[in-house]
Order: C-alpha cells, then structure tokens, then sequence
C-alpha cells in the first residue's frame, strides 16, 4: 500500500496523547490526516490537515468524520488511569459503545477501506495473571472475563470489528495496548495513568520527601513507550492480520522499582506512603509479543529507562512553565 498525499485518513481521538502523536506520524509519511476529537490537543498545535471538533457518540459526526477517507483510526474513547475506571463505570461504557458503533458503522457506509481498532489489555481475565516475565497470550482473552467494565466494553468491539470483517468484508485491525506511555499524556487532573502520576509526584517532590503509593507498590506492570506503540499501530494497520494482537513490552516492573527508576532519573531520594484503600488493578500484567513479532516483526526498542527518562523530563518541564517546582 503506497504511503503518499493520496491516502487519506481520519484519526479520532486527535485530541489525546496517542491520537496526536499518531496524526504526527502520519503526517511525516505525506498521508492527508484528518484529526477529530471534542477537543483541541491540550499540549501542542496539531500538524492535521484538517481538524474537526465532533462528538463522535453522533452518528451523523461519525458520518462527517468518515467521509472521502481511505483509513480509520479509532482512537476516540472516554477513558483514564485506574482511579477513572474504576469510579465512572456506566458513562465510561455508555460513551465508549456509542462512538464505537457510530464509528465502525460510518466507516462501512463511507467506504473506508482499512479501521483501526485499540483494545486493551483489559480485555484479560484476573486468572489469567502472568508471572513477572510470562506474558498474557492474546487466547488468555476467551473464556472471557475482563477485569473492568472499560475491558468488557472493549472486547464487545473486538467482536464488533470482527463482524464487520466477517459479514461486510471490512478490512479492521485490531491491537490490544499494555500501558502505553510518554509525552504530551495527561499528567493531572485524575485521569492520568501511573508513568505520569509516579513522574509527576516525584517532579513536584523534594530530595527525601514522601509519596503516595497506590496498593503495596508490588502490583507489576509492563510499560510501552508512545513512539514503539505507533510503530506497531502504523504495522498492524497496514497488515493483513485480522486477530487482535498485543502492543506493549513483555517485561514487567513493579510499581516500586518504576518509582526507583525514576528517582534515580531525578536525582532525588524518595520515600513511599502505600494507601491500600486506593485501586491498584491486578498483581501483574505482562505482554506476551509472540504473536506480533511472528506477524509484523515489530517488538519494542526503546529501554524503559530511557523512556521514563523523556517523560519525566517532559513533564517536569510542564511543572516548572506554571510555576510548580518545589526545588
């Protein structure tokens, strides 16, 4: 598939932090980029040629949206860190299921050739939780019990694409995200995820201060950074591969030593406050790239260290602009 002016696309959710770097990427490859969201991107201009404020929940948006469009990316959702979804469950699912079908539903009647879908690794039972380095296999998904609503809500639309595939032969590509990461995400405000909120409590900290942690800190997690995910978005999208694949790391950190690392990246000596009244989500959650090496070749390059590295300096840059930093 040739990558010029004369593919045209449509990315949701161009207002957040995936959607923008992806609109960003994509635009590097001389593809036309329409971005769409119902918000301007919080951190910088987009570089979209077009961007439209809809709320795509409205079919006749999503119609708007998909038009004279080659390729959907359906990056729109209503969604946060832990403490988000698991406090704003029926409006989260309510949202989530009316973009989604509006979504995939304009895009068959627009003609769009190729949809992308992001599902997450939510979508994973708790009994399916790995060791520390034992990935989660996409097959771990079925007998299905995700762990939140936000995770039956996106297996539903795995199904979704898989049906439009099946009976109306368009062509969706789906990946399942482990704890995507980096800069210009959301770092405040209460939906932001752990990279950010562990990069920034520790920009605002002072050397020897104390953080709160949420659970026991021993919960583990693997952590991908944005530019690995939008490689590995930008492969699967162009693929021929109709299964949902894994996009992340397969190996896992605990919370604990993510907030080491990142002290050390700060120079600071950083005590921990555990609060286990606070969600902390399963013990551990790994990937497991077997499959998405086998199919596109693609598996991350970009060394967690060096990845919490650009994000906390990005964010603590942020910090210090609105007069934040205590040291």
């Amino acid at each position: 598939m040739a990558t010029n002016k004369k593919i045209r696309v449509t990315v949701t959710g161009a207002g957040g932090f995936i959607g923008h770097h992806l609109v960003k990427f994509l635009k590097k490859k001389d593809y036309w980029v329409r971005g769409v969201d119902i918000k301007n991107p919080e951190f910088e201009k987009t570089v979209a040629d077009e961007f439209l404020l809809l709320d795509l929940r409205i079919k006749r948006n999503a119609l708007k949206a998909t038009k004279n469009v080659n390729q959907v990316y359906n990056l729109a959702s209503n969604m946060g860190g832990i403490g988000f979804i698991s406090s704003v469950k029926a409006r989260l699912m309510n949202d989530n299921i009316l973009i989604d079908t509006s979504m995939i539903e304009a895009s068959r009647q627009n003609n769009v050739s190729r949809f992308f879908y992001p599902s997450s690794a939510l979508v994973y039972p708790n009994f399916k939780e790995p060791k520390k380095n034992l990935g989660l296999k996409e097959s771990y998904a079925y007998p299905a019990l995700p762990d939140s609503e936000y995770g039956w809500e996106k297996l539903f639309a795995e199904r979704l694409c898989a049906n439009y595939y099946e009976d109306y032969g368009l062509e969706t590509r789906v990946a399942r995200f482990h704890n995507i990461y980096g800069p210009l995400g959301v770092y405040e405000g209460g939906r932001e995820k752990s990279p950010a909120a562990i990069c920034r409590k520790i920009a605002l900290a002072r050397n020897g201060d104390e953080i709160e942690v949420w659970g026991d800190g021993k919960q583990m997690r693997s952590y991908c950074y944005i530019d690995d995910c939008i490689q590995g978005i930008y492969r699967l999208t162009l693929s021929e591969i109709h299964q949902p694949v894994n996009i992340g790391t397969d190996d896992a950190v605990s919370i604990n030593e993510f907030i080491d690392m990142t002290s050390e990246i700060a120079g600071k000596r950083i005590k921990k406050r555990y609060d286990l009244s606070k969600p902390q989500g399963v013990r551990c959650r790994n990937s497991d790239n077997t499959l998405v090496r086998k199919f596109l070749g693609w598996e991350p390059k970009i060394p967690l260290k060096v990845g919490i590295r650009k994000n906390y300096d990005w964010i603590k840059n942020e910090l210090d602009k609105k007069g934040m930093k205590k040291n």
